[in-house]
């Protein structure tokens, strides 16, 4: 076992699945990844992303470039992916209530250097970043973990819109961020609403780079 994975996983298992993901879109999407330097090649990271479509997270999987564990939604783990996803090093975490496991599960993985992704929105939804969750800012504030906040546009097909071809798909990385430790519960509420500010700017930015390409 590899301390930035979490118990159970198989570290070769999920080398093979992230060499995978770096390909396997390939043929469906034109894929096009903004700033990808931004991506802190070691250390403790919490990547937060907005969340419109389930390819997001087995997208980003395969091109972060390191190791990546997501907290995934719970009905997630059963049957194949069930078997699988616990042993490529993902977390099953319970919407709509704090998941205690869970969380100390990544706060491990955090500090021992790993990389935790997490979709503050908690659900798919429009893909625009409504309410982020505290779940994240909770992470980075207890692990000291840098945040880096990323915005994928065009994995959801328009609603009435029929098959598309190799639709363009935007990935923007934006700045690693820092949310201030200690506070409480003010101190908690401030960093979430930094982080939800922050995807929220950033899916607008990136809207806007969409229109004129």
């Amino acid at each position: 076992m590899s301390a930035d994975l979490p118990p159970g996983s198989v570290p070769w298992l999920h080398d093979l699945a992230r060499w995978v993901g770096t390909w396997l879109f390939l043929p469906v999407y034109q894929v096009r990844v903004h700033h990808r330097d931004r991506i802190p090649a070691t250390g403790a990271v919490v990547l937060v992303a907005n969340h419109s479509a389930f390819v997001d997270g087995p997208l980003l999987f395969g091109l972060l470039g390191r190791r990546a564990v997501f907290l995934t939604k719970q009905e997630m783990f059963s049957g194949v992916i069930g078997w699988w996803l616990p042993r490529i090093g993902q977390l099953a975490v319970r919407r709509g209530e704090p998941d205690r496991r869970a969380l100390t599960t990544a706060l491990d993985v955090l500090r021992a250097g790993g990389l935790i992704g997490v979709f503050p929105e908690g659900t798919r939804g429009a893909g625009e970043v409504a309410a982020a969750q505290h779940g994240a800012a909770w992470l980075a504030r207890t692990s000291g973990a840098e945040v880096l906040p990323v915005v994928c546009r065009g994995t959801r097909r328009p609603d009435g819109s029929g098959r598309r071809w190799r639709p363009k798909v935007d990935v923007l990385v934006g700045e690693p961020l820092t949310v201030a430790t200690g506070g409480g519960r003010a101190g908690l509420a401030t960093a979430t609403e930094t982080v939800r500010a922050e995807l929220a700017g950033m899916v607008r930015e990136l809207d806007d780079v969409r229109s004129r390409t």
